[in-house]
């Protein structure tokens, strides 16, 4: 830009140059001609041009000794012609203008801390207050001025309020002991200060700020000490009948202290079992799984923090008890061969013991069949020397 306000406390104070070839200062009045001096009028066109709002002050401030300067014809800034084109000759002189608009105040800056770790930011220009912690709104502001106070300003959806404290050290702190619902809204800090015989404002922009609850959520998961669990879909398990098995309970650390709450629910009944939270955590046993266990588990983390209890609970944990029988499909062909596999061996041992049985009595017959015939070769002569007796002893029997 061809125009600018410089050696003040902002871009929007101090003296006026303009870039004509050169930057130079611009003279207040010129040495060999009388041109009027400047007016309020006047310089509302240089503070708009600058987007510093309007003039609140123009001045002159003496140098030890004359420069070259541009002179500016009044008339001209108000014709609606360009800048540049109402610079109307170069000039020598001591004295150049200062102009002091409405926005030369810098902008203050907020910010939001806990006392205990209960803020944290959620998004751009947003933060999230822990319910019944203690926090702070800080207003502050650059060095520029001495004195002023800072005004913090809340809005919601049904009212508005202000809260004003003196600027010390170019700062103030504004202390909300429990965060409530009701602190839900937006906030901006107003510096205000007296200078130039006028009351100078600066505001920021807003941030919004919410209250809520405890944000973490405790962890529930389930296992066995004999393997007797398995995932059966999602967010659900199934444990083996008679399986000794564990729901853990956990959370991440955060504050110290709490308890666990393991809830369980079914068709007709409902059960809670408390235990304290031994380094965030807390197991609960259960030796024998039966299927009164079956039904939906959850953790629910309790802690009493800022003069308030919080609770947060975990997802459903859906669980299944089966039985010994109840085996999958998959095992179901090796339980079959496990029987089918003697039955077969029994049979074969039983075919071979027959087998041999016949073969050693086929042998035993062929051995025996040539003795007898030698045998009855040899006492062939004595029967043919006594046929009457083996006719009789052939009738006895």
């Amino acid at each position: 830009d061809p125009v600018r306000l410089v050696g003040g406390a902002s871009r929007c104070a101090g003296s006026l140059e303009v870039k004509h070839i050169e930057w130079r200062p611009v003279s207040e009045k010129g040495q060999y001609q009388t041109f009027p001096d400047w007016t309020l009028k006047d310089a509302d066109v240089i503070c708009r041009y600058l987007d510093c709002g309007s003039a609140v002050a123009t001045g002159s401030r003496t140098l030890d000794s004359g420069i070259f300067v541009w002179r500016i014809i009044s008339d001209c800034l108000h014709s609606g012609s360009a800048l540049l084109d109402c610079v109307s000759t170069s000039d020598y002189s001591s004295s150049i203008l200062e102009i002091t608009c409405s926005d030369l105040l810098l902008q203050p800056i907020i910010s939001v801390s806990p006392t205990m770790d209960g803020v944290s930011e959620a998004q751009q220009q947003g933060f999230q207050v822990l319910r019944g912690s203690s926090f702070t709104i800080s207003c502050s502001v650059q060095p520029q001025y001495p004195g002023g106070s800072f005004q913090l300003t809340f809005t919601s959806s049904n009212t508005t309020y202000n809260y004003t404290q003196p600027a010390v050290n170019h700062s103030a702190d504004f202390l909300f002991p429990a965060a409530d619902p009701a602190h839900q809204g937006h906030y901006s800090c107003v510096y205000g200060v007296y200078v130039f015989s006028h009351n100078f404002s600066s505001e920021n922009s807003l941030f919004s700020l919410t209250v809520t609850d405890l944000q973490l959520k405790p962890i529930i998961s389930v296992y066995s000490t004999m393997d007797g669990v398995s995932a059966a879909q999602q967010q659900g398990f199934q444990v083996l009948r008679g399986s000794n098995f564990t729901i853990s309970c956990s959370v991440q650390p955060q504050y110290p202290g709490g308890s666990f709450q393991l809830t369980f629910t079914s068709s007709n009944t409902s059960y809670n079992y408390t235990q304290p939270a031994v380094s965030h955590s807390a197991d609960f046993l259960f030796p024998a799984a039966d299927p009164a266990h079956q039904g939906n588990y959850s953790c629910v983390y309790g802690v009493y923090v800022f003069s308030h209890n919080f609770s947060s609970e975990s997802r459903l944990l859906s669980l299944t008890v089966t039985g010994p029988d109840e085996n999958p499909p998959d095992k179901t062909p090796y339980r079959t061969g496990s029987i089918i596999a003697p039955v077969v061996l029994l049979v074969a041992l039983l075919l071979g013991v027959i087998i041999i049985f016949f073969i050693l009595k086929a042998s035993r017959g062929q051995r025996s069949g040539p003795q007898e015939n030698t045998e009855l070769s040899y006492y062939n002569p004595s029967f043919s020397r006594e046929p009457a007796e083996e006719e009789g002893a052939q009738g006895a029997e």
